[in-house]
């Protein structure tokens, strides 16, 4: 029998590369295979996934597994903090699949996030980085193209992946970065998502019958999965300078028309009606000839694809048959089980000890109601009470509890920004800790949030309050909406849930001066609104009072509006025309009627005092944006985290290095 590789061979190979070993993308189809095939052969291997738990990685022990946001920067840190490996492996991408369809995400999982991989790994002492690159590069040049031939991509995922093959290229050649970018043909094999075509041409196969086909004469170039495990492999094992930066197609070099692949599928199946072409629609970026030219990564890297396709169709049909009665239908339930989405609760606290565990209690009851992942992050504001004690009595007996402790009171505003940099989970919602934003209404944002809302925002329909300080609130919020160069809702505070999407944007807000409810409007997306009465505070007294929250209305108004100073200048117009008017009756009056001049002096006094209130006035509003600009430039940190409380441990925290 012929056989992909020699199991010997590639795990003498495997055991050779230097560790630790991480396999970015590891819960997708290439980067799952090639994590189980590298752990047969070592036991330093790490695979980095999107979101656990990863159904193609079931059975692999969880101490290999680590969930991060490749698209997050302080995530990727922690993860290069975390394993140090030495060799790299990038199976990420996103956008293959015609519902893939996000642009942005698109780059931002394909591009950027490699650049910023390669920058953190700067000064790390890496072996290998191979890094998953996809025939999809050369677009409409697809017939047997050589690496230096022209790309010519035809969709967003194509541009992504040439733009991730020119920066390798920059990084290996420039930079004297050891990677390399190996562009991918259609790879088939276990664990391929059973909404591609192999799977289906397997699973009909199996029932005596074929899949829907595009066109009879459409090529492609398929490769089995354990040839292309060992193309990574050899890639990391064979990385010299002379390599550094270059790309290597991996394929077979044979052009498989539709009708050759159902002439084969006949043969290893059995089949006896004749298959149907043209009952399925290709996808805009198709073209019919998608073929390999292999010769550079045989001469260079030793590689050579060795499984014949049919060999490949009966191994696939293997692995289906051993998922026992259910088969592939099994599978495809597994494979589109619901989503299960994320939470992260961020609670400022300031002289709330009282109310931090019973705001606990009632988070988890309703993140457990409604079935979803969850942290809660407590932000202990240089809190005068025992509120770290609180939080790190509840850490110590569940682990989804985290605290964050800054170095001084820097407000609410900045201990929401300092949980919302530390999330990370799929939305964060914001709440106080005197618990007037009931936990409860957190179902309501969720279901708001799964029907397609991006930002749902509580509402305060009513406060539990003397009726004049409410219509003060009220009058506020109409006040602020109407003078705010954006759309501003009405009645709306910093009770909030936010999808990451939304939070990553709103933290790319330079300010320090934070107006959250503001930025929150500013940033946009789908925002929709709940209503709820907000009751009094459960414990203590209210921190807040008259000059607090002119200081908020101030905050507020001048960091969404420019209207006082557009008011000052149509004030400043005016009162000017209304000067020449005066000036010009002035000057006739002593024309034409001398005698009266000599009364006027209250009118002089009376104008001497209100242009000059008007002065100082707009002196004192020009003031307040200039003291804004002032606090801005100066550029020191929005805050400081002392300390972090995890596991009911408390971490001192040393000073973050600033980015030049």
């Amino acid at each position: 029998m012929n056989v992909a590789y020699s199991p010997a061979g590639f795990a003498d190979v495997a055991a050779s590369l230097k560790g630790p070993i991480l396999v970015l993308g590891g819960g997708g189809f290439v980067g799952a295979n090639l994590v189980q095939r590298l752990l047969r052969s070592r036991d330093d291997v790490t695979a980095v996934v999107r979101r656990l738990p990863a159904w193609r990685l079931a059975d692999v022990d969880q101490r290999h597994l680590l969930e991060v946001d490749l698209t997050s920067t302080a995530e990727l840190r922690q993860m290069i903090e975390a394993v140090r490996p030495r060799t790299i492996f990038d199976c990420v991408a996103y956008g293959a699949y015609s519902f893939e369809s996000d642009a942005d995400l698109i780059y931002r999982t394909n591009f950027t996030s490699l650049v910023t991989l390669a920058g953190l790994l700067g000064a790390e002492e890496l072996a290998a980085f191979v890094h998953a690159g996809s025939s999809s590069e050369y677009g409409t040049n697809a017939a047997g193209p050589l690496e230096t031939d022209a790309m010519l991509p035809n969709s967003h995922y194509a541009v992504s992946k040439v733009a991730a093959s020119q920066f390798i290229a920059y990084a290996g050649q420039t930079l004297h970065l050891p990677i390399v970018n190996l562009r991918l043909y259609s790879v088939y094999g276990p664990l391929e998502d059973t909404s591609r075509l192999m799977p289906n041409l397997v699973r009909h196969g199996l029932s005596g019958g074929y899949p829907p086909f595009v066109s009879s004469e459409t090529s492609r170039d398929y490769v089995y999965i354990d040839d292309v495990c060992e193309a990574f492999i050899r890639a990391a094992a064979r990385m010299t300078p002379d390599i550094y930066g270059e790309s290597f197609n991996i394929g077979t070099g044979r052009r498989t028309t539709m009708r050759d692949l159902a002439e084969t599928a006949r043969d290893v199946f059995t089949l006896s009606r004749p298959a149907e072409f043209g009952t399925m629609p290709g996808r805009h970026w198709d073209v019919d000839a998608w073929y390999a030219a292999p010769d550079k990564a045989a001469r260079l890297l030793g590689w050579t694809a060795a499984t014949p396709l049919a060999e490949g169709l009966r191994l696939t049909a293997d692995w289906v048959a051993s998922l026992g009665p259910d088969g592939m239908a099994g599978l495809t339930k597994r494979d589109r089980r619901p989503e299960r989405r994320s939470i992260s609760a961020i609670i400022a606290c300031y002289k709330d000890e009282q109310a931090i565990p019973v705001m606990y209690g009632r988070l988890v009851t309703t993140f457990r109601k409604i079935g979803v992942d969850y942290e809660i992050i407590f932000v202990n504001d240089a809190s005068p009470d025992d509120c770290a004690g609180a939080i790190r009595a509840l850490s110590a007996r569940d682990p989804h509890v985290i605290g964050i402790t800054h170095s001084r009171n820097f407000g609410s505003q900045m201990a929401f920004r300092s949980g919302m940099e530390m999330a990370t989970k799929d939305a964060c919602v914001l709440l106080d800790g005197d618990l007037q934003d009931p936990p409860e209404l957190i179902e309501q944002f969720y279901e708001q949030w799964r029907a397609g809302h991006e930002v749902v925002y509580g509402r305060r329909v009513k406060r539990d309050m003397p009726m004049l300080w409410g219509l003060l609130y009220k009058g506020f919020y109409r006040v602020f909406a109407a003078f705010s160069y954006v759309r501003m809702p009405h009645d709306a505070g910093d009770f909030s849930l936010m999808d990451k999407r939304v939070v990553g944007w709103l933290l790319t807000c330079p300010e320090r001066d934070l107006f959250v409810r503001g930025l929150r409007a500013y940033v946009g997306f789908d925002q929709t609104g709940v209503d709820y009465v907000r009751p009094k505070r459960m414990f203590g007294v209210s921190t807040n009072n008259l000059l607090r929250n002119i200081g908020w209305a101030k905050r507020g108004i001048f960091s969404f509006s420019n209207t006082p100073l557009n008011m000052l200048t149509a004030g400043g117009l005016l009162l000017l025309g209304l000067s020449a008017v005066l000036g010009i009756a002035t000057v006739l009056i002593r024309l034409f009627a001398p005698s009266m001049v000599e009364h006027g002096l209250t009118t002089i006094l009376l104008a001497i005092l209100f242009f000059g209130a008007i002065n100082l006035f707009a002196i004192g509003l020009v003031g307040e944006y200039v003291a804004k600009i002032m606090e801005e430039v100066k550029g020191r940190p929005r805050l400081i985290r002392s300390a972090l409380i995890k596991d009911g441990e408390t971490t001192q925290l040393l000073p973050e290095p600033r980015a030049r």
